[in-house]
């Protein structure tokens, strides 16, 4: 019996990378059949022992300096036998600094005895620095990407300034009325100053004493229906990777919150999900595949948008507020410490108008740091997934972070879930308000 025998030869010059394919015929009992277990064996083994030799860290040369890497997840969709011998793996790897790298890997040898005989940083945050392009002939080709950072969708690395305008439609006040509105604050990715403020009422500022957060409270009486309440932000922002941070009380983060308890059903969904996972860098990637591959980004119906972990496990649908509270929940449950946050995301593709809506993210503590994701944005763009695991934009402002806020005086309802929009009562009941964020870059100098 005899089987078609593909072979590859390979040929690197002047960052073009072609995979020629010849055929021929080999006996079928020569080759061992291969299998894609085989090859993620052999390339989890090679990393684990060069990990060993490595001290810790699986070492790797690059753009004249040696990183010093941790594996996250092998890309199991992307294993490949090329032909007799001859095979593909392709690896996310952390850094010590918090950006994620994907490599590719060539493996020659049979089962038990693969050799890696090349290794390529293919990524960095999702951004490649080439891509795979097929020839007419058949023939794959590696082609250098001069401006990567041009094919994420919404994203702007490095640094964004631009003004952020806050406006809130009052309804019709027929009784005494108290609103609480977040009040953006400065921090390492963000500077925030407040250009202007027009309010109606009586205002204070008040801080939540456990997340810090910054929130405004306007007393407001009949006389002020209908009016509007205009806050205008100047912000500077740069792209926001891990961050080293002492942890001196680390259930803060591991305590639960109103719609984010902890229960037995997301500890045993997360024992399921991170079953054979070593080490929380890890078992956080596995989680946050888990939420992108069972959850779907649809805002209908009822229950939506409450950042409620139960309704989104039952469910699997929700916003950003609930894709990333299933994964707090998650991440709790097997003592991952994780916390929520949320702002706008700045439009990269224009330089002013409106902004749909809110946007939240989390950030999980792994390795002494704080990863951020933002894992429903992840969902919408599946090429960008590697990306936001440790990695968010420059273009967005952060409002607030934390749930359940309590603050003195506060909403007669209790703890607020979490503040984007204004929470208002009128005569101790809750009202709804019209709200519109918009955002200008044409402010700033060029």
């Amino acid at each position: 019996m005899i089987i078609c025998r593909i072979s590859f030869i390979v040929l690197l010059t002047l960052g073009t990378f072609s995979i020629t394919q010849t055929t021929g015929f080999t006996g079928i009992s020569t080759v061992p059949n291969v299998v894609t277990a085989d090859i993620q064996t052999s390339i989890e083994l090679y990393i684990e022992e060069q990990t060993r030799l490595g001290d810790g860290f699986f070492k790797l040369p690059f753009n004249k300096k040696e990183l010093r890497l941790k594996l996250v997840r092998v890309h199991t969709e992307y294993l490949a036998n090329l032909g007799p011998r001859y095979h593909f793996a392709c690896v996310d790897v952390a850094d010590i600094e918090g950006d994620l790298y994907d490599v590719d890997f060539f493996l020659a040898g049979d089962p038990g005895s693969m050799a890696v005989t090349e290794t390529t940083v293919h990524k960095i945050n999702g951004q490649p620095f080439y891509a795979w392009e097929q020839k007419e002939d058949k023939t794959w080709h590696r082609v250098s990407v001069e401006k990567a950072s041009q094919n994420l969708l919404e994203v702007l690395i490095g640094h964004d300034e631009f003004d952020f305008l806050y406006m809130v439609t009052l309804p019709e006040i027929t009784e005494p009325a108290r609103m609480w509105l977040p009040l953006p604050t400065s921090d390492a990715f963000q500077t925030v100053e407040v250009s202007s403020m027009e309010i109606p009422g009586k205002r204070q500022i008040l801080k939540d004493q456990k997340y810090g957060n910054q929130i405004l409270l306007v007393n407001l009486d009949q006389e002020d229906s209908k009016k509007n309440v205009e806050l205008l932000f100047h912000v500077r922002r740069i792209e926001k990777d891990a961050y080293a941070e002492p942890l001196p009380a680390p259930e803060k983060y591991l305590s639960p919150d109103r719609l984010v308890p902890l229960n037995e059903d997301f500890k045993s969904i997360t024992e399921k999900v991170v079953e054979g996972k070593d080490g929380d860098l890890v078992r956080a990637r596995a989680i946050y595949d888990h939420v992108i591959d069972s959850m779907r980004y649809i805002r209908n119906g009822k229950g939506w948008g409450q950042g409620d972990a139960v309704y989104a496990c039952n469910v699997k649908t929700g916003n950003c507020t609930d894709f990333h509270s299933y994964f707090i929940a998650l991440s709790r449950s097997i003592s991952i410490p994780a916390r929520f946050a949320i702002g706008a995301a700045i439009p990269s593709s224009r330089d002013e108008g409106g902004i749909h809506s809110y946007h939240c993210w989390a950030e999980f503590y792994a390795e002494g740091k704080w990863w951020p994701v933002d894992i429903s944005e992840a969902d919408k763009y599946s090429n960008l997934a590697s990306y936001y695991f440790g990695r968010h934009p420059a273009n967005r402002i952060e409002l607030s972070r934390g749930r359940d806020l309590v603050v003195d005086p506060g909403p007669v309802t209790g703890p607020i879930n979490f503040l984007a929009y204004p929470v208002l009562e009128i005569g101790g009941k809750p009202a709804e308000v019209k709200v519109q964020f918009s955002f200008n870059r044409k402010v700033v100098c060029k």
